[in-house]
């Protein structure tokens, strides 16, 4: 399968980098930047920096629109700098340099389209950050709602993580994501759901540690971060959720999660919930994750960060 990845590369986007890079059945064909996490020139500073370090520099990295529909500019939370670092990874030094190009060049949208069309089928986008850019992408080349998309974002069943209904991603610009579950074909929604039930330790990270690689130590010092931020932030998980990669190993193995089939909306405080309109519509657009086979989904990111991080 190919894969593109919509980020704001903070330190799970980071993961979802290495488990697609990681997975012999998935082919990345490129990444681009939304905001979240981090500004969008920070997220492409840093995927472009990753890559490097994981061993395909020749994936394209582009950048999307900068700042929510109707804003002229994105505002970072603190506490998105408090679970990411200042620099997204922790405030681990990755060699990143500084962004050099405003945050609305917007090239992520025509690459999106080209490779919707070029693709067809098999090409799946998997976003998790901000959705304006897949929304934006939507609106301009209707052929894109046609895709496959598996997000990271929303809570239906469980309390949001910015307020008590709302989750970030979703939050950061609720038009947008609303226009992405009204128009998308094929959406696959990975929530707080099943993410915050995949749990990373530091007894995981120190798996890594012993494979004395510049790429090992380098996701273990990003993710040790993370687990410490957790630890503040929701000391009963016992871990740091896989939110992002969770999202990329449901692109490619959709048997991980049993889903609920229904339409969507969001309203403007950020909350995913069952579009009335369409309740009697027998046509479901969105198939929200809502179960994760938890321990088989970390086995398999191990397994795979593992593989790839012994040889970088």
């Amino acid at each position: 399968m190919k894969l593109i990845l919509d980020l704001d590369t903070g330190i799970d986007d980071a993961l979802a980098i290495a488990y697609a890079l990681g997975s012999p059945d998935a082919e990345l064909v490129g990444i681009t930047g939304t905001y979240g996490n981090v500004t969008v020139e920070q997220g492409v500073a840093n995927s472009r920096r990753l890559l490097e370090i994981l061993g395909a520099p020749g994936i394209p990295v582009l950048p999307g629109i900068g700042h929510p529909w109707g804003k002229r500019e994105f505002v970072r939370k603190d506490a998105s700098r408090f679970i990411h670092g200042d620099n997204g990874v922790g405030g681990v030094d990755i060699g990143a340099p500084e962004p050099q190009f405003p945050a609305d060049r917007e090239e992520a949208i025509a690459f999106i389209a080209d490779q919707v069309r070029l693709i067809g089928e098999d090409l799946t986008i998997v976003p998790t950050g901000a959705l304006t850019t897949i929304a934006e992408a939507m609106k301009r080349h209707p052929e894109v709602a046609r895709a496959h998309i598996v997000l990271m974002g929303g809570a239906l069943t469980v309390p949001g993580n910015v307020s008590a209904v709302a989750e970030a991603n979703i939050s950061q610009d609720p038009d947008a994501a609303d226009y992405v579950f009204r128009h998308g074909e094929n959406v696959t929604m990975v929530g707080l759901d099943v993410t915050l039930q995949t749990l990373l330790t530091t007894a995981h990270t120190s798996l890594w540690r012993e494979l004395g690689t510049v790429a090992a130590a380098t996701y273990a010092d990003m993710v040790d971060y993370y687990i410490g931020a957790y630890a503040t932030m929701s000391p009963d998980l016992g871990g740091c959720g896989l939110h992002d990669p969770l999202a990329v190993a449901v692109a490619l193995d959709p048997t991980l999660v049993t889903t609920l089939d229904t339409n969507l909306k969001v309203d403007l405080g950020g909350r995913t919930i069952g579009d009335e309109a369409r309740l009697s519509d027998p046509v479901k657009n969105t198939y929200v994750a809502v179960g994760v086979e938890a321990n088989r989904f970390v086995g398999e990111l191990m397994a795979r960060t593992l593989r790839l991080f012994d040889t970088k």
